[in-house]
This record gives structure tokens, sequence and C-alpha cells, in this order.
């Protein structure tokens, strides 16, 4: 009787487990406690720099994050909310960032190292995914701007390619439940840092990240017809002038996009 009821408890336990993963999705509080310990905040956020050296000595603890990502099905991640989906999406590509930064640290200046003349370091079949050995490109833009699925133009303010140029990369794990708090931080403080967006001798200089994915801004995700239209809605954070906020609303305003840094995030 006692074993019955033990071997009852066991299933319910497990039974209860799969039930709150299903309904929370994924547990990020390893790869949550690496950012903490191996990103330095600068600038209120707007800037981060990433300990990569602090990353390559907890590697064990990074790859057993990735492990479990990795052991996610398809058919288990689709019973989770969209956004704890792609929070999940997220953290995997931030995640498989730093690990692939790791295979040739500290002999690298630029992820673009990582790349050949015939295939860039993000085309790589180096992450092992739903079953599949896909590339941080098949994330970022099959599964995430591809898919349908979340249509959120914030998303480019979140995915961090290694680089001075990219949007930080958060000293924190996103979390389904937090997202949207996640992505307007991310998102504000990305529009206000004047080494990547500002008004500058009447014209407004822009990130490059608006010059390549400006379709994402056009196509009606969040609302957003125009890039103009998404820049409208964050006036505060990019500090323009009444001339250049009529100018904007007109559709008369200059924009220009900035030179990419591709020199790696690192703490110097």
């Amino acid at each position: 009787m006692k074993t019955w009821l033990l071997v009852t408890s066991m299933l319910f336990g497990l039974f209860s487990q799969s039930l709150s993963a299903a309904e929370g999705g994924f547990d990020h509080t390893e790869w949550d406690q690496l950012l903490k310990q191996h990103v330095r905040v600068l600038q209120g956020g707007q800037t981060t720099q990433v300990d990569y050296q602090g990353f390559a000595e907890e590697k064990m603890n990074l790859n057993a994050y990735l492990d479990r990502l990795s052991d996610v099905s398809r058919s288990h991640f689709d019973t989770w909310s969209t956004a704890e989906q792609l929070a999940f999406l997220i953290n995997a590509y931030n995640a498989w960032t730093v690990a692939l930064i790791l295979t040739q640290w500290p002999d690298l200046e630029s992820i673009k190292d990582l790349g050949s003349l015939f295939r860039s370091p993000w085309s790589k079949d180096m992450v092992s995914l739903f079953g599949d050995m896909v590339s941080l490109d098949d994330i970022e833009h099959k599964m995430i701007r591809g898919s349908d699925r979340y249509q959120d133009p914030r998303i480019h303010f979140v995915v961090n390619c290694a680089s001075i140029g990219c949007p930080a990369l958060r000293a924190e794990a996103y979390q389904g439940q937090r997202l949207e708090v996640q992505l307007i931080d991310q998102t504000r403080l990305f529009l206000s840092d004047v080494s990547r967006n500002r008004l500058e001798d009447g014209e407004l200089k822009l990130s490059s990240i608006f010059k390549w994915y400006k379709q994402d801004f056009e196509k009606g995700w969040s609302g957003y017809a125009s890039l103009e239209s998404f820049l409208l809605d964050y006036l505060a954070e990019l500090s323009l002038d009444a001339r250049a906020i009529q100018a904007l609303k007109n559709g008369d305003l200059d924009i220009v996009y900035l030179d990419y840094d591709w020199a790696l995030n690192v703490i110097p």
C-alpha cells in the first residue's frame, strides 16, 4: 500500500511539474544568473559590455542551459503562450551567440571573424533546436520574424549580435510574463542612445538596423504602417525638436543611417 502511494505521489508530482511547465513556459534561471554575473550595464542600460572570459569560465553552466533549450520539442513549445515562445527564442538566440563567440575566444575582435568569404557566422548550423541543427539566422529570420506568430518590430532591440552597434545585451533573461515590460524598456533604451540614434544638423541619424529591417516597420505589425509612424511613438526618446517632429509627421524629415560598429561588445 505504501509503495502504491509513493508511486502515485511521484506520478502526480511529475504530472504537476509538466502541467506547470506547459502553463509557465521555460525556466531561464541559469541564463539569467549568467547574464547578471557577466554583463556590465552602462548608461542606465543603453549599452552593455560582456565579460566573455567570465562566460568561458562558466562554460559548463552555459552548455547545461543550451542543452535544456535543445531538449524542448516543437510540440511542447507550441503549448506555450506567444510571449513565452518569443522569450524562449530571444534567449536562445542571445545565448547561442555567446556560445559562438566562445568557440574562438579570446582570439577574435568581431563576430565577423567567425565567418568566411562564402558564409557568415549567422548562417552556420550550430544550434540544436526542435530536433534539428539550425543557424542563428534561422532563429531570427525564420522562427521569429518569418513565422508570422509574433509580429512585433521591437524584436530588433532585444536580439544581440555580440557587437557594439547592436542593441544592448540585457543583463537579465527575457521572461514571458514580463516580456512586454522588457520590450518597452529595451526599445526606449535603444532609441535614446545618441551613439545609435540622434537628431543632428537637421537630419535624423538612425542605426542601420532601421535600414536593414525597414520592412518590419511597414507591414502593420503592432499597428505601424511606416518607420515614421513607429518613430512618432518615441519622440521623447529621440529628443526631437518641434521642427523635426512636424517634418517627421509630414514625411519630410531627412533620415540617414549610421555606420554599424561590428567590434566585439567585450569589457575592455
